[in-house]
């Protein structure tokens, strides 16, 4: 069985997005709302705005740096999180 990633996007109370990777996008997500994640928790709540699903880890890692960088973030800003 093959397993899907998820590289997704939160909007952070300070209106910042921020932008990770997962297999299991609900525990994840619930992680970042419950101030687990180091990145995230002086920013609640938090809201989940999109997401991509991807065939693989290596895939959804490609991403999420890409993702970081000045033209994945115009991308997603254009294409993703309207």
């Amino acid at each position: 069985m093959t397993t899907v990633w998820y590289v997704y996007f939160l909007e952070l109370s300070n209106g910042d997005n921020h932008v990770g990777s997962t297999d299991d996008l609900r525990r994840r997500f619930g992680s970042h709302s419950r101030g687990e994640v180091t990145s995230t928790k002086a920013y609640l709540p938090v809201v989940l705005k999109s997401y991509v699903a991807v065939p693989s880890k290596v895939h959804a890692r490609q991403l999420e740096v890409y993702f970081k960088s000045g033209s994945g973030k115009a991308f997603a800003k254009k294409r993703l999180l309207r």
